[in-house]
């Protein structure tokens, strides 16, 4: 196998991963009835298959970048891979409340240390290579709402003609191959002398594990509810803590001025705020199809498909050479107020709707301006840190995109509950709620475009030019 067709299958390897970080956050949704009756969750509980995997996953991103910068990243890639394989074979063998919760969190874990060094190991294999680094983050991006799509169909049969565990089962010879090719086709990189910084890793983990817990727990105990309060000013005090440290430490887990970096900070926002916007999109057009237009599970992603395929070849085909004539500022606030666009048109859902009118060119609007926006915001904020922190960027905006999401939909069903979408079986209510909540993300949407017009800097460039490409040494 030649260097070149290495990298090109390594950039496979790594899109899987994406693939299948994403996808396990997707697969459940339709297993959750049959997992509820087989382990006895209680409504209130069952929520939580999903958020475990979440918080975990959201609360370890900066210890795995950080991992990956003093370790390695191939050998944290093949790491995250291995417990994501335990997490998932403990998952499906489950025989209690207790052990499912654990391994959903340990899968979480998992893709925790995967995704920051999928992202460090991309931009050793392509960063050299501007051209090539914007079609491989294309590609990359690509594997996210493939993977969400993926997830529901797997999801959908795996349970109606096998059983729910093959739903968490599934990841085990995948994660096995990936185990096998690491090696063979990632890049060794290297490791670098330092200290883990145990505290701020601890108080980082805590604080943000605690933030999306209130904050995905607060819908069902209310957002005036003293536990809510009191878990949130929990996550205050951890994430001030933190700060603190890492402003003290000699080798921090996080230095803090690497947002002094040009672009960090800003496309880190704006990946926050995409998240925030597109997650409760995807959430509540799923829930309009299958308790308002009556669709199965089935068919509800199988109308998600046309929105997939043009967000695949819009992150594929139109967004690398958009960023290379007009440059990724330009492209990140258009993306932005496309999205807030395609939404606005989402809120105007009707009861006695149909697919063709009210779902799906409205949706291919909002899927535009979600391909536009997530290549030249996430390539940006990876490139623009030094290139030996290059796990810690990937961390970082990781981390952004997946607050963002769980902030954004806690918000958003919020929004969806005040306005009538608890009211099952009153089609006119629930429809009242979920275009409430379109309304609200399409607002997000068009403050993350006002705000990445103020904030990034423009240039007439690649995202890869802004700053050294992390080396492969």
């Amino acid at each position: 196998m030649s260097s070149g067709s290495k990298r090109w299958w390594a950039l496979g390897l790594i899109a899987l991963a994406q693939f299948m970080v994403i996808m396990d956050t997707s697969i459940i949704g339709v297993a959750l009835p049959r997992i509820q009756a087989d382990l006895g969750f209680s409504p209130e509980n069952l929520s939580w298959v999903f958020n475990a995997y979440v918080v975990a996953f959201g609360g370890l991103l900066l210890l795995g970048g950080r991992l990956s910068d003093l370790l390695g990243a191939r050998r944290m890639f093949a790491a995250g891979w291995l417990i994501l394989l335990i997490g998932s074979a403990v998952a499906g063998l489950a025989d209690s409340v207790a052990v499912e919760l654990a391994a959903r969190a340990v899968q979480g874990a998992g893709a925790a240390l995967i995704a920051p060094s999928a992202l460090t190991l991309l931009m050793m294999l392509f960063g050299a290579e501007p051209r090539e680094l914007t079609r491989a983050l294309a590609l990359y991006g690509a594997a996210a709402p493939a993977g969400g799509t993926a997830g529901v169909f797997l999801g959908g049969v795996i349970t109606e003609y096998i059983s729910w565990p093959w739903v968490f089962y599934v990841n085990i010879p995948i994660a096995a191959l990936a185990l096998l090719a690491t090696p063979v086709l990632m890049p060794a990189g290297g490791t670098r002398r330092g200290s883990l910084d145990a505290i701020g890793a601890l108080t980082v983990t805590v604080g943000l594990g605690a933030a999306v817990y209130g904050v995905v727990r607060a819908p069902e105990v209310g957002w005036t509810s003293g536990q809510t309060w009191l878990v949130l000013a929990g996550a205050v005090v951890a994430l001030a803590a933190f700060v603190a440290i890492q402003a003290s430490r000699r080798e921090p887990l996080m230095r803090l001025s690497i947002f002094r970096a040009p672009n960090l900070a800003a496309a880190n926002t704006a990946q926050l705020l995409l998240g925030a916007a597109w997650i409760p999109m995807w959430f509540f057009l799923n829930l309009y199809l299958q308790q308002v237009l009556g669709y199965s599970a089935f068919p509800s992603g199988a109308a998600l498909l046309p929105m997939t395929i043009l967000i695949m070849v819009g992150m594929i085909a139109l967004a690398p050479r958009a960023i290379a004539r007009f440059g990724p500022k330009p492209m990140v606030v258009t993306g932005l107020a496309i999205l807030a666009v395609g939404l606005g048109w989402l809120a105007l859902v009707r009861p006695d709707g149909t697919f063709t009118v009210d779902v799906l060119p409205a949706s291919l609007v909002a899927a535009l301006g979600m391909s536009l926006a997530f290549i030249p915001s996430l390539g940006t904020a990876i490139s623009s840190a030094r290139p030996e922190e290059g796990g810690l960027a990937s961390g970082i905006v990781n981390t952004s995109y997946q607050v963002g999401s769980a902030l954004g939909l806690a918000a958003m069903t919020a929004v969806a509950s005040s306005a009538g979408a608890d009211q099952l079986g009153d089609l006119p209510a629930l429809t009242d709620g979920y275009s409430a909540a379109f309304v609200g993300a399409g607002i997000i949407a068009a403050a993350g475009a006002v705000i990445a017009g103020i904030t990034l800097r423009g240039a007439r460039r690649q995202p890869t030019d802004v700053a050294e490409p992390v080396s492969v040494g």
